[in-house]
């Protein structure tokens, strides 16, 4: 036993030291902690297990949130109609659980993998996933490359049954059925099929149609099993981010998260849906911690590995602004994303500085003499758009073609990057599980939130710097809806959520904060047509 000797004036001690812990066996670690998972599905982790080092250093294994089943919390689930399906991808991307897959199996190969199972009855179970494509079937075949069948199966254990597959589907390939006691033990038998198919050749997966980079089943980084809430638009963003990143760089990126509702449901323990190495920071300073990582990467050699910070607007725009400020000022590569609620979802719904005129909150209540959130909404990317050469996009999950140039954009960018997208808050926004896509959308309809990316690298001005393409009508003031031929408002978004209920009377006329929060967003959009020339390009082109 080691001993040491202190010293005390007079009093002289000698103590017995405690023998230093071994270094943690991280591939061991993982391995065993299969067992702590156990454990905690089983309900006896309290009782049973002890506790250890990784405990005491904050460790979770990475992915385990796959083992993590949510079959039982929801009464329906989604069904496939492969006959009505497109292969459009977009059911797999902004599922928010990583619950709806898909994969493109060569024609030589699908009659092959079905007749590996032995029960007729369960084989053409399995056939009827699979769908004959224009785009994966016809268009290969035209090009002289062998056809293939895309097929779309449901993994029960992690769906929640928000139906945001079936919300995008403008296919009618999905509908939403109620279980019954056979439904998911076929759905795991048919998704275990699904796991045992070989991975989609990336043959028919185009770079120049990012949508269809989930087809890759390696790029699913964020495997699901997070305690986010049913539909949540955080949940997808983070997934496409991981989806992107994965198809380029594999596993060889970090996440450094603000404390947040994404650090809740994505380290609940035992569960983890990142299979990328993570850490967890606190609300104001994950900038700054992202910083230390990123010089000590730099000195390790790592200068091309990829840093991410995930905050969300409390964290950014609020009390974390100043880190992130000092963060951009520095001029480090290190990446940030944004998941814009526009309300602190992790704490009940209090306002934050990204908050909406007149929204209702609980720190902005609506009452006789104040009517919801009384300030103006913080534009943070017009805000980061004045440091000197920082890339800075703002975004949506529903606009995934966007999404998705944004995030490559940022990675290719020799510097500091930021990601701005808005994540609808179900509860919060006061609207449906499965319309988070549905309302990003009207956002940008409605110049609510516009989207854009601003690139240092496009020239000195900004005009030439920031590009508005992704909006609807980017020359007028408002989009025009070709239904009712009367433009498509702030107004017109706020009717759809609950968020702003309040402001309407019986009859649905809004009130005067209303009317001045629509008159707020409109020159928030029409100083975006400034910075970026739209008006000089609109005289120029008359």
């Amino acid at each position: 036993m080691k001993t040491a000797k202190f010293e005390a004036g007079e009093l002289e001690l000698e103590l017995e030291l405690l023998p230093e812990p071994e270094p943690l066996d991280i591939d061991r670690y993982n391995e065993e902690f299969k067992a702590v998972v156990d454990a905690y599905n089983q309900g006896v982790a309290d009782t049973e297990l002890p506790a250890d080092l990784g405990v005491a250093r904050s460790l979770i294994a990475p992915g385990t949130g796959v083992y993590r089943d949510f079959s039982y919390i929801a009464p329906e689930i989604p069904e496939y109609y492969s006959d009505k399906c497109t292969g459009c991808m977009e059911c797999v991307t902004e599922c928010p659980d990583t619950a709806i897959l898909a994969k493109v199996i060569p024609e030589s190969q699908l009659e092959a993998e079905l007749q590996k199972i032995d029960d007729p009855e369960t084989r053409e179970r399995m056939r009827a996933h699979f769908a004959k494509t224009r785009k994966f079937y016809d268009l290969p075949q035209k090009k002289g490359n062998e056809p293939g069948y895309f097929a779309i199966f449901v993994d029960p254990t992690k769906c929640k049954g928000c139906g945001e597959c079936v919300e995008v589907c403008d296919d009618d390939a999905l509908a939403m059925i109620e279980k019954t006691e056979r439904t998911v033990p076929e759905y795991k038998e048919a998704f275990a099929f699904f796991e045992s198919l070989p991975n989609t050749p990336r043959v028919y997966i185009n770079e120049r149609t990012p949508i269809d980079i989930m087809l890759d089943f390696d790029t699913h980084l964020y495997v699901g099993g997070a305690g986010s809430c049913a539909g949540c638009g955080e949940a997808t963003a983070l997934r496409v981010l991981a989806a992107a990143n994965a198809f380029y760089y594999g596993k060889d990126w970090g996440i450094v998260a603000a404390t947040g509702c994404n650090t809740v449901y994505s380290s609940t323990y035992p569960y983890n849906p990142f299979v990328v190495p993570w850490t967890n920071s606190l609300f104001e300073n994950a900038a700054t911690d992202a910083m230390g990582i990123r010089m000590r990467w730099d000195q390790m050699g790592w200068k091309d590995k990829k840093l991410w910070v995930v905050g969300g607007d409390g964290a950014m725009f609020d009390i974390g602004f100043q880190s992130l400020s000092r963060m951009l000022s520095s001029g480090m590569d290190i990446n940030v994303l944004v998941l814009d609620t526009q309300v602190y979802s992790n704490t009940g719904g209090q306002a934050s500085t990204a908050t909406y005129l007149g929204q209702e909150t609980k720190m902005s209540a609506f009452g006789k003499v104040l009517k919801g959130k009384t300030e103006h909404r913080k534009e943070i990317g017009e805000i980061l758009m004045m440091h000197p050469d920082v890339f800075v996009a703002q975004t949506t999950a529903a606009h995934f073609n966007h999404f998705y140039k944004a995030i490559f954009a940022a990675n290719e960018y020799e510097g500091p990057s930021v990601v701005i997208v808005y994540t609808t808050c179900q509860p919060e926004h006061g609207v449906a599980d499965n319309m988070s896509a549905h309302q990003a959308k009207l956002a940008v309809l409605s110049r609510t939130f516009p989207v854009f990316i601003y690139d240092p690298r496009k020239g000195e001005r900004i005009s030439e710097r920031l590009d508005l393409k992704g909006n609807p009508a980017i020359y007028d003031d408002w989009y025009i809806d070709p239904k009712t031929k009367k433009p498509f408002t702030f107004i017109d978004f706020a009717r759809t959520e609950g968020r702003f209920a309040k402001h309407f009377d019986k009859d649905g006329n809004p009130d005067e904060v209303l009317l001045a929060a629509n008159e707020e967003r409109l020159k928030n959009w029409r100083r975006l047509q400034e910075l970026a020339g739209i008006l000089d390009k609109k005289k120029k082109t008359a």
